[in-house]
């Protein structure tokens, strides 16, 4: 990846936190998104919005949001751009309880979600007849990528390639370093104020459910995860539940093209615990490792900036397999 973060915003965290908020995400077309919702096999559902292009046959690209996305997010917003301008159809699943409204089942959503990805792939791929690629964001590239390893040979009959960006392949390293210092002041507070919320609602939905006032002292997502997460899909607490769900032991079971693309200066994706070319990945992947970019960042341009860099090249690259 060809990537130099502008000279006026250094710093991973100002990476971060300046393109989520305030760079540019469209071009001066804003992107309008078409809501569709699914039923799920056990009886819940899910939210989807997609962009459809005027020909059926187009390629389309999925997204998978990261934790507490919305499509709203600056790198959907900017995805949708740039598939749009590639004449691309476009479609962003929402994972369950993301959407606006509270899901129905006893369940959320977590980062070793590969069957749920895995279905709503399945969804896409038997309503549209052009080749499809998918990309995921932190929580859903790592997802992402437990589906396609998880399938193995059988993914190339619904993706063509799949890429992560800024994913917690290593979710221990990744989930220690965020309940650290200004990590856990900043992102960690962030990320709860809309978790614990949901994970009440949910408990008010189904009573019993979990200790909620165990919850409510939730101060990061070690404690969430071991209260809400870990339990209610399946897992014995969030040790288990972060080294199951972590993509970086499997990378080398991928047989589709994979692009797993992380900044070295992610706050909370420590560099250290990164996959390495000869030791963690088979040959079906591929790793860009910028020094900067921050978490889901990679501004360009003067300021306000722009985000629309990152998400032109990493279509760029899934576009060499359609």
């Amino acid at each position: 990846m060809q990537y130099h973060a502008p000279l006026w915003l250094p710093g991973g965290h100002a990476q971060t936190i300046w393109p989520a908020l305030y760079a540019r995400r469209n071009d001066d077309t804003p992107l309008t998104l078409r809501r569709e919702r699914w039923t799920t096999p056990d009886g819940d559902f899910v939210d989807t919005d997609r962009l459809d292009s005027a020909t059926p046959d187009a390629p389309l690209l999925v997204l998978f949001h990261g934790l507490e996305g919305t499509a709203e997010s600056q790198y959907v917003q900017a995805f949708g751009t740039v598939a749009r301008s590639r004449g691309w159809a476009f479609a962003m699943p929402y994972f369950r309880g993301c959407s606006g409204e509270l899901n129905l089942a006893p369940r959320a959503y977590h980062s070793g979600d590969f069957e749920e990805i895995g279905w709503m792939l399945s969804r896409l791929k038997a309503t549209h007849a052009g080749p499809i690629v998918a990309a995921g964001v932190s929580l859903g590239g790592n997802a992402l990528l437990r589906w396609a390893q998880e399938a193995g040979d059988s993914a190339a009959a619904t993706a063509r390639a799949v890429c992560s960006i800024c994913s917690p392949v290593d979710l221990t390293a990744a989930g220690h370093a965020i309940g650290k210092g200004f990590n856990r002041l900043v992102y960690t507070r962030m990320f709860l104020k809309t978790m614990v919320p949901k994970a009440l609602a949910k408990l008010a939905q189904h009573p019993g459910l979990f200790d909620g006032e165990r919850l409510r002292q939730v101060r990061d997502l070690y404690e969430f995860d071991d209260l809400f997460t870990a339990p209610l899909h399946g897992f014995r607490g969030t040790d288990d539940y972060w080294s199951r769900a972590s993509a970086k032991p499997h990378l080398q079971a991928l047989r589709i093209p994979a692009l797993v693309l992380n900044a070295r200066n992610d706050p909370f994706v420590p560099s250290w615990s990164l996959p390495r070319l000869h030791d963690d990945v088979g040959r079906f992947v591929t790793l860009w490792q910028p020094a900067q970019g921050g978490h889901v960042g990679f501004p360009a341009g003067r300021p306000p900036g722009h985000v629309f860099s990152m998400p032109t090249q990493v279509c760029d690259w899934l576009a060499q397999a359609l």
